[in-house]
């Protein structure tokens, strides 16, 4: 840390992460079981952008935006999960001043991203189940790229806030940080000063994020199922209804450990729990997400069965 001129203060140039545990045995466990989990989550989402760029029956809205999403689903993890790992290793994790922004900034990218991209998903089965007709017209690849852009241009905002925010934070020599990684909630703890103005931009922006995408989601599925309940068949509906079930599967998991975070009131839970329900969305999800579109989807296990089978006999 370096002084400063004017005064007795000191200007934090780096922050320590206390991470998950001191107990020794118990990080050598967890680094095992992380690590693990890691390389799955890599191979998974890689394998997933790699079967739908090579499987031309894959090449559809929905699995443009799920190739989008395992990228995303990587780099998420990515920002956080080498950084927990060193931390089971040393006595003392530290991380630079700009490299902690550089890292809250990513996450809050990357989240937003996945945020909007759920929500291009469910707007896409929404199009594929009630108007059928339509579909090739309203998800062109036009469309579906500008669904992009706007999902990263939302990861842009959402990142520029946290900056903005993060920069408005004063630091006056306590820089430990009770966390795995540079969360915003923990920084705030270790805060002498802070700019009552910016510091709230970065909740506005993010929970602008949440509740857009949330309410895009819930119409899309309650058209869905008003739609499914109308259909005379029932080989029908279970046939709509299955196309459903991992993109549901993967909202409900997602929404729901960051709810749980980022609405919960501060009181009704301790920042243990806090820190073990980030392990879930930020380490455990990003694996679980492959897994999810690979075991429910019919068409996913078919193109990987394709694949296979030509490697076999060429």
């Amino acid at each position: 840390m370096d002084s400063l001129g004017d005064g007795n203060h000191t200007a934090v140039t780096e922050f320590i992460l206390l991470g998950l545990t001191h107990d020794p045995v118990l990080r050598v466990f967890l680094f095992i079981i992380i690590l693990c989990i890691y390389l799955v989550t890599i191979c998974g989402n890689l394998c997933t952008i790699l079967l739908i760029r090579v499987s031309t029956q894959l090449h559809h809205p929905m699995y443009f935006f799920l190739s989008n999403l395992a990228f995303a689903d990587m780099i998420f993890s990515s920002s956080v999960t080498p950084n927990m790992l060193v931390n089971f290793l040393v006595d003392k994790n530290r991380i630079s001043y700009h490299g902690c922004c550089i890292q809250l900034d990513t996450v809050a990218f990357f989240g937003a991203v996945e945020c909007f991209l759920l929500a291009a998903m469910a707007y896409d089965r929404f199009v594929a189940i009630c108007n059928p007709l339509l579909y090739s017209t309203k998800m062109s690849t036009q469309v579906c790229v500008q669904l992009l852009i706007v999902a990263y241009t939302s990861g842009c905002f959402n990142a520029s806030s946290f900056t903005v925010s993060f920069f408005s934070l004063v630091f006056c020599g306590h820089n430990t940080v009770n966390h795995f990684f540079c969360d915003f909630a923990p920084l705030r703890e270790v805060a002498c000063s802070e700019d009552s103005v910016l510091i709230l931009l970065s909740p506005f922006t993010a929970g602008s994020v949440l509740v857009f995408t949330v309410i895009v989601i819930a119409v899309s599925y309650i058209y869905i199922l008003i739609t499914i309940l109308k259909m005379r068949s029932t080989e029908g509906r279970h046939k709509a209804f299955s196309t459903c079930t991992s993109h549901l599967t993967a909202v409900a998991l997602f929404y729901g450990t960051v709810m749980f975070i980022y609405l919960m009131p501060k009181s009704s839970y301790s920042t243990d729990q806090n820190k073990v329900i980030s392990v879930f969305y930020m380490v455990v999800i990003p694996m679980l997400n492959p897994l999810i579109y690979s075991l429910r989807n019919y068409e996913m296990k078919g193109a990987l069965k394709r694949q296979l089978g030509r490697k076999k006999f060429p």
